[in-house]
């Protein structure tokens, strides 16, 4: 063997181990904390890290991927052939166009703006095409570019307070459509600084559901991020349900609805902890926002309403690791009434890893196949089911493994 080749980190098991010491730490997760998020004892991880013991299997491999949230398997085996990016996309076609429109600032004033209430219903328009279609990132992807720079020509020509505002507000709302996009693309500082003008945008506008909506999209960009910035998306959330908490008796629907979902983000973080009291809690207090919607209402930017809070339990469950809980909520859920397409096959993902945590890995390849249908552009950016494809390829189950491998094949995972 060469003297540079890159050895099998199955035939050397410290190398391995050390990998995932280094991971870890720089996730700055303890090892019982990471222990306990894939399910092994912390004494077999030590045991791991110190290379006592031998490298896992696959199924454990990718459990500790998913919790270090490792972009590309290699960093965790260091094994050439494991070249694949779990949590990052491999890059849509339209991310080029619009990371220049969002890098590009016009500074002179001679592009002459369109009239707020035109941009308004462009806005409109964009939001119910990325619910309706399958392949909404293409949707919203073609019209961002066109978007970003009329919102900003229209912050740039604003004469008085109230027209500045009211355009700031236009501007937000393109953020985070655009955030919508870019989320799971391989361009994390494009998608932190989309969030953050969001939410300067937002601020300036002065208007509490763009502020909300906002809020949103920034506290999930720092939990994204991993662990050791939990604490501060939990910062931004409780600031934000603070800011929303007076206005909620006469509230309209739609800020009644953001500061729903907010208090639902902060559940889906304290269950990221493993906090079961705190992650249940916050979802019956967004549970009770939700029951003052009206039955068909659901919110514009983030779905939320009484009929996606089913999707929500599924989700709470899962990250808690309660694969017999995260199926129950699973068959209570009513796939079928939630409007947007992108959310309903983010759900269908959701369950799948909830009969996977349950040991029914042929459900779990389903609800794959489903979200498929649903949206395939969800599921070809979404790191969790990338990682489910890759478990259930190299089942020793020939049936479940063609399904797999044929599904993997559609979303990207493997080659055609």
């Amino acid at each position: 063997m060469p003297s540079d080749a890159t050895s099998d980190p199955y035939a050397d098991p410290v190398r391995f181990g050390q990998r995932v010491q280094i991971l870890r730490e720089r996730r700055g997760m303890t090892q019982a904390q990471l222990a306990d998020l894939v399910a092994l004892s912390p004494h077999t991880l030590r045991k791991i890290e110190n290379g006592q013991q031998k490298a896992p299997g696959l199924d454990m491999v990718l459990r500790i991927a998913e919790a270090l949230r490792v972009r590309n398997l290699a960093d965790l085996t260091g094994h050439p052939d494991m070249h694949v990016d779990l949590f990052v996309g491999p890059g849509h076609p339209r991310l080029a166009a619009v990371k220049a429109a969002i890098d590009t600032f016009t500074l002179s004033s001679d592009t002459e703006p369109p009239p707020v209430a035109h941009l308004e219903a462009r806005l409109h328009a964009a939001w119910k095409e990325r619910h309706a279609t399958k392949n909404h990132r293409e949707a919203i992807g073609k019209l961002l570019p066109d978007l970003i720079r009329d919102g900003q020509a229209l912050v740039r020509h604003a004469d008085t307070a109230n027209e500045r505002r009211a355009a700031q507000a236009l501007l937000a709302e393109t953020y985070s459509l655009s955030q919508f996009f870019i989320a799971y693309q391989p361009d994390a500082a494009l998608l932190w600084r989309v969030a953050e003008r969001g939410m300067v945008a937002a601020q300036d506008s002065g208007d509490p559901h763009t502020i909300g909506v906002a809020a949103w999209l920034l506290a999930q960009a720092h939990r994204d991020s991993g662990a050791r910035h939990f604490d501060a998306a939990d910062a931004i959330n409780l600031e934000a349900v603070r800011f929303l908490e007076p206005l909620l008796p006469d509230a309209s629907d739609d800020v009644l609805a953001i500061a729903g979902a907010l208090e639902f983000e902060l559940g889906y973080t304290a269950a990221r902890r493993r906090e079961t009291g705190t992650a249940w809690g916050h979802w019956d207090k967004a549970k009770k926002m939700a029951n003052r919607l009206p039955a068909d209402y659901y919110h514009p930017v983030t779905s939320f309403g009484r009929v996606v809070m089913g999707a929500h339990a599924v989700t709470v469950a899962v990250e808690l690791r309660q694969g017999g809980e995260s199926v129950r909520q699973a068959a209570k859920a009513d796939t079928t009434v939630i409007k947007s397409r992108p959310r309903r096959a983010r759900h269908r993902i959701e369950e799948a890893r909830g009969y996977q945590l349950d040991n029914q890995p042929d459900v779990a390849v389903a609800s794959l196949e489903k979200a498929f249908e649903a949206a395939p552009e969800t599921i070809r950016y979404n790191g969790y089911a990338r990682a489910i494809l890759l478990e259930e390829v190299e089942s020793t189950q020939a049936a479940r493994r063609r399904r797999a491998a044929e599904l993997a094949t559609k979303v990207g995972v493997l080659a055609a």
